[in-house]
């Protein structure tokens, strides 16, 4: 019985992130965030040593997004789960920025949401 109760505690935070599912005031800023990638045609995505468009990016990014929803409650959630790297190979994602400048997918994005609060 100890032991269940152990074990129990111990998985408890994981489980909650397991079910996870965001609201519509988070998935509809996600949808900006992404919608506002789309449009960022002076950016290439570097996913897995590939060069991807902006465009390109973004509805994999939603596809993925559709995939591990359940781990995705907030903003951070999806940048952290989704937006960062690779499940397959653990490669982080890039961005590669039109002065050649190469950042962390998970900075260009949070740089991003920053831009689109400005506005």
């Amino acid at each position: 019985m100890k032991r269940r109760l152990w074990l129990a505690c111990l998985l408890a935070p994981w489980g909650t992130a397991a079910w996870a599912n965001p609201s519509d005031a988070e998935r509809a800023r996600i949808n900006r965030l992404l919608e506002a990638v789309a449009r960022r045609t002076d950016i290439r995505f570097v996913r897995n040593g590939k060069e991807y468009s902006s465009t390109q990016a973004a509805d994999f990014l939603r596809g993925k997004l559709q995939w591990r929803i359940e781990k995705v409650a907030t903003m951070q959630d999806f940048i952290e789960q989704v937006g960062t790297r690779s499940t397959a190979s653990g490669e982080v994602y890039l961005v590669r920025l039109a002065n050649g400048q190469t950042v962390t997918s998970a900075e260009f994005l949070t740089q991003e949401l920053r831009r689109l609060g400005k506005n």
